[in-house]
């Protein structure tokens, strides 16, 4: 077999691949989208619709459901309780995340199994599930007092965040070399005003990232919001579930309704900022 066949040879098996790879993108696009477009002909159907034909298409396409949700959501306060807790958990856990990631990454150790000790110790809440915290999290909450106020729900929401918010961050500070911290040392500057003006500026790429990556977080968040919020007023926007579900019924269709009102904020939300969630990823990508 000459060079020119191989060649030829080479590149029908590449195409070969590329048509494969293509269906099965195109198989797990589509797996993705059918369950979100049979919630939408859900929520024109009537409860008995959805019992009996849930996967035929609707007698009639009505906005009664929309209606109904509209008038049980309490969606300003609902929205301006997840807003409240978002911010103050995403402050707190940027700043813990930020001096905990610089440190781990800049400081010098004694012993290098020191410091990827600490890294893995932070990371590992990854593996750890929320529901195994739940009972924990509420007695401390009831130890303190902090049930019926935001501090209850900030507090878990920041904690749990950390994990993530580190392996993006210290992947991202590996990621350029500290010449230029070097330089701003050797021209006087402090510990405090290196991390401001110098370091924080080159991370807003990663940072925008995780933020947008938390707010999504704590909007779809549910297990910790039902367990720790008790008082109608301080629902959050993720509580919806609970909000058609009575002693001995649930309203099927006004929950599928209630469902797509608070879904279709979140898709603008993360179009509108898919490109800073992409160029945060690939700029940590460079060096793990």
């Amino acid at each position: 077999m000459g060079h020119s066949d191989k060649k030829s040879h080479y590149t029908t098996a590449a195409r070969r691949m590329d048509r494969i790879l293509n269906c099965i993108v195109v198989v797990i696009t589509v797996m993705m989208i059918i369950p979100f477009l049979w919630i939408i002909l859900m929520s024109f159907k009537t409860d008995s619709e959805i019992l009996t034909t849930p996967f035929s298409l609707p007698e009639q396409f009505s906005l009664d459901n929309y209606k109904r949700a509209l008038d049980i959501l309490p969606l300003g306060s609902m929205y301006l309780n997840t807003m409240i807790i978002a911010f103050f958990s995403e402050a707190i856990c940027l700043a813990a995340t930020f001096m905990s990631s610089y440190g781990l990454t800049r400081l010098k150790y004694r012993s290098s199994k020191l410091q990827n000790g600490l890294y893995l110790y932070i990371i590992s809440g990854l593996m750890i599930p929320t529901y195994i915290l739940l009972f924990p999290i509420y007695r401390i909450n009831v130890i303190l007092k902090l049930t019926g106020t935001y501090t209850a729900l900030i507090l878990p929401l920041a904690a749990s965040s950390i994990s993530f918010n580190t392996l993006m961050f210290v992947g991202f500070l590996k990621s350029f070399p500290s010449e230029l911290e070097e330089a701003a040392v050797i021209d006087g500057c402090g510990l405090i005003r290196l991390c401001w003006s110098v370091v924080m500026p080159l991370m807003k790429p990663i940072m925008a990232t995780v933020v947008i990556f938390n707010v999504l977080y704590v909007w779809n968040e549910y297990p910790l919001s039902v367990t720790l919020i008790q008082d109608p007023a301080m629902r959050t926007i993720s509580m919806v579930v609970s909000m058609f579900r009575g002693a001995y019924s649930i309203d099927y269709s006004g929950l599928v309704a209630g469902t797509i009102i608070i879904l279709i904020p979140q898709l603008i939300f993360y179009g509108i900022f898919q490109k800073y969630i992409v160029g945060g990823q690939t700029a940590g990508a460079v060096k793990g």
